[in-house]
């Protein structure tokens, strides 16, 4: 839809609370909460399933003023989908203190859809925010991609306006982002997949294009969203997202996820490019690398552990750089973390190398930054820390690489100890989110990550690691260890998901 605002009068939702959680921070150096206890309506957060958890988080920082970032995540998970609201966490001292905003996007923060989902923000060259979320109801039908602004750093925002909206059960939504231009504040992108046919969704006739939709007045208005890639009959694309290059090209990533209706679809990592701000876009995709993903799990009680293993992310800068979960360094036998570089706009990529340092742990949910050097950052959790012998817990670490030599070679450090996995919602396996969110500061990277915390009862929350925090010193390097299990049970733990609410 075309330039649908909701039609109430202009609103703004103050801000909701301040940093600070009054009870004890995880003892790692340098970590900080970008969450305050939960400003949503109490009442309504106990519906949830998983009360006060804060997943799948995404940040963006201001090209203006490098203290100034705004971080996104969904607050209060359910296990069938989506949660209460989505809460952003804005800081003007470069992550040494947060407070609280929310977007009129769910009805636990005054909007009208029951759920939120999918949370994605980014500021543009002239300091205005943009948020965008996936939004729909479980007692009716009723989804929305909506977008929301905010003119004074991410302190209120602005009513959403729907980019598009659907009642009808049998198309689905998912998986939306959004992207200020960098060189031109007039120019903002949002990309998103949707799926036909759900009502029947192991049909081979279904579709799953990728649409497009962009506001060329800084966000006040928008573009009729139209469709700008259908991969056709039994496919679908996954995870798109928008980021542009020095030259001013779009590069579109996504996964192209073939043969949708068998037990095992095919996905490849793809990018489509547009040179005139996303006015065409090029009609046939290059692909980066076929994914040949296994999935993470936990294999002392063969449960899943739902990551990131069918989206890509990317980040631009001297070069393009993709980075998405791989098994081809193990054999198919375990998840590592993958990359390939580009150097002519997306035109061609190279090999696919590996990232994470420990072959023998299951390495999950990569995200990916390049610092204005040219230095690439990477995060990601793995399993290297976890005792086989420790039937009670699943211990994961979240650790950041870095490569200034263009990936050759990587040295990692963890951002935190290792937590307890078991302890983190689950929805359709233990979910810390499909991503988390990375971006740097002059050659400075600031992880913004989910871990559960032992100090709060195991619940999942959002942590932030400042430019300013000593560097945390390494956890112990445990690269013989061997996670096993039957292979069928990886496979049969998350099949690639029609949808990933």
């Amino acid at each position: 839809m075309s330039n649908v605002h909701w039609r109430r009068s202009l609103a703004v939702l103050s801000v909701l609370g301040c940093g600070g959680k009054g009870k004890p921070v995880v003892a790692f150096p340098g970590l900080t909460f970008p969450g305050a206890a939960s400003p949503l309506d109490p009442a309504c957060a106990r519906t949830s399933s998983y009360p006060g958890s804060e997943v799948e988080p995404m940040i963006a920082i201001d090209p203006r003023d490098p203290k100034h970032l705004i971080g996104v995540w969904q607050q209060n998970r359910f296990s069938d989908g989506g949660a209460n609201g989505l809460l952003a966490g804005v800081t003007f001292d470069g992550g040494v203190t947060w407070i609280q905003t929310a977007a009129l996007f769910s009805r636990c923060s005054g909007g009208t859809y029951e759920r939120a989902s999918d949370p994605w923000v980014t500021i543009g060259p002239d300091g205005t925010a943009h948020q965008i979320a996936l939004v729909f109801n479980r007692t009716k039908s009723g989804q929305a991609i909506l977008a929301s602004r905010s003119l004074d750093g991410g302190r209120t925002w602005l009513m959403p306006i729907a980019l598009q909206q659907r009642n009808d059960p049998s198309y689905v939504m998912d998986k939306e982002s959004i992207t200020a231009d960098p060189r031109d504040a007039r120019y903002v992108y949002a990309v998103w997949d949707e799926l036909t046919g759900q009502t029947d969704p192991t049909s081979p006739f279904n579709l799953g294009p990728t649409w497009f939709a962009r506001s060329t007045d800084g966000g006040a208005s928008w573009e009729p969203a139209r469709s700008i890639y259908d991969p056709g009959a039994d496919a679908q694309t996954l995870g798109n997202q928008i980021v542009v290059t020095a030259d001013g090209t779009l590069i579109n990533v996504l996964s192209l996820i073939t043969q949708n209706s068998s037990p095992t679809p095919k996905t490849a990592i793809a990018v489509l490019r547009s040179t005139d701000r996303g006015l065409t876009w090029s009609t046939t995709p290059v692909i980066v690398a076929q994914a040949e993903f296994v999935g993470a799990f936990d294999s002392k009680n063969q449960k899943a552990v739902r990551s990131g293993d069918a989206l890509a992310a990317i980040a631009a800068g001297d070069a393009l750089v993709v980075v998405w979960e791989d098994a081809r360094f193990s054999g198919g036998v375990r998840d590592g973390i993958a990359f390939s570089r580009s150097v002519n706009a997306g035109l061609d990529w190279s090999a696919p190398a590996q990232v994470n340092l420990a072959n023998g742990a299951q390495a999950f949910t990569p995200a990916a930054s390049l610092s204005p050097g040219g230095k690439l950052g990477v995060t990601y959790y793995d399993l290297r820390n976890d005792d086989p012998r420790d039937k009670d817990h699943l211990l994961a670490t979240a650790w950041l690489a870095t490569s200034t030599d263009g990936g050759k070679t990587f040295t990692e450090q963890a951002l935190a100890p290792p937590f307890d996995l078991r302890t983190a919602p689950f929805a359709e396996g233990y979910f810390l989110g499909d991503y988390q969110g990375l971006v740097s500061a002059g050659e400075s990277f600031l992880p913004f990550f989910s871990m559960t915390n032992a100090n709060d009862g195991g619940r999942a929350e959002i942590f932030f690691r400042p430019a300013t925090a000593p560097a945390p010193m390494a956890a112990k390097l445990l690269a013989d260890v061997q996670i096993t299990g039957p292979r069928e049970a990886r496979g049969a733990a998350r099949t690639v998901s029609r949808t990933a609410y």
